[in-house]
């Protein structure tokens, strides 16, 4: 199984990159994969999106050793999935009391990846905007640029709240599956290049498969649509693509 991850600042960004990412596997069994994006009219986006992905790491790891000790692998992927967002739920209600923190300062769409590596299964989960791409299906996840964040729930029952969640896709099978905040598909061409080639960015990020044998993959290919095609993301990136052998 090859794991890929790019992270880049959009070209109408100047100070920060309000996107982050998280890759993290749970004990031996299970990998949690994450792409945040901040946002952009909110206060510090950066920090909002970054706080999320350290947060979902540190449950990571406290999962890890519960299950060590446990042994509790009769749950479903959905409880599995329930239990670490109810975490996240727990952990940032907790640092926004702690740090006084304005709702505001915590806007950050997700979107989670929780793969079961032995039973080849896995769910994804959009809490706001963003692309997938499962097995070459690609699905966009799209609220008109209004994406109804995960803190302006904080304050609500967990369980009422993940129940309404509808942007939800169970798979199996895995063979090549990716995750990418909504700046994927704000490539725009901003350079003049020798080359007239049209190219559609979201797919040869998703689905091609050049220069797989590299875990730089994805940066090669942003690399290539820069300066083969004179694209780039307008808005900032996070992307995360696994692919498994058969």
């Amino acid at each position: 199984m090859n794991i890929y991850s790019a992270l880049q600042m959009g070209d109408y960004h100047t100070h920060h990159c309000e996107d982050d990412l998280l890759i993290k596997k749970i004990g031996s069994g299970q990998l949690l994969c994450a792409v945040m994006d901040g946002c952009s009219t909110a206060m510090d986006s950066h920090f909002a999106s970054t706080l999320t992905g350290k947060t979902l790491r540190k449950i990571a790891f406290e999962k890890s050793y519960q299950d060590l000790y446990e042994n509790e692998g009769t749950k479903s992927l959905d409880e599995e999935l329930k239990e670490i967002l109810q975490n996240l739920f727990k952990e940032m209600t907790f640092v926004k009391n702690r740090l006084m923190l304005d709702e505001k300062e915590l806007l950050t769409t997700l979107i989670i990846l929780l793969y079961d590596v032995k039973k080849n299964k896995g769910v994804i989960i959009s809490v706001g905007d963003g692309v997938i791409c499962i097995n070459g299906e690609i699905t966009e996840f799209d609220r008109d640029n209004k994406p109804n964040y995960l803190a302006y729930h904080l304050h609500e029952d967990f369980d009422e709240w993940y129940a309404q969640q509808n942007q939800k896709i169970f798979f199996d099978h895995l063979t090549d599956i990716s995750i990418a905040t909504d700046g994927i598909s704000s490539f725009t061409r901003i350079k003049k290049t020798d080359n007239e080639e049209k190219i559609n960015a979201v797919e040869y990020l998703m689905t091609d498969q050049s220069d797989d044998n590299t875990e730089e993959m994805l940066n090669r290919k942003l690399k290539k649509l820069e300066h083969h095609y004179g694209l780039k993301p307008t808005d900032d990136l996070a992307m995360i693509r696994v692919m498994r052998r058969l």
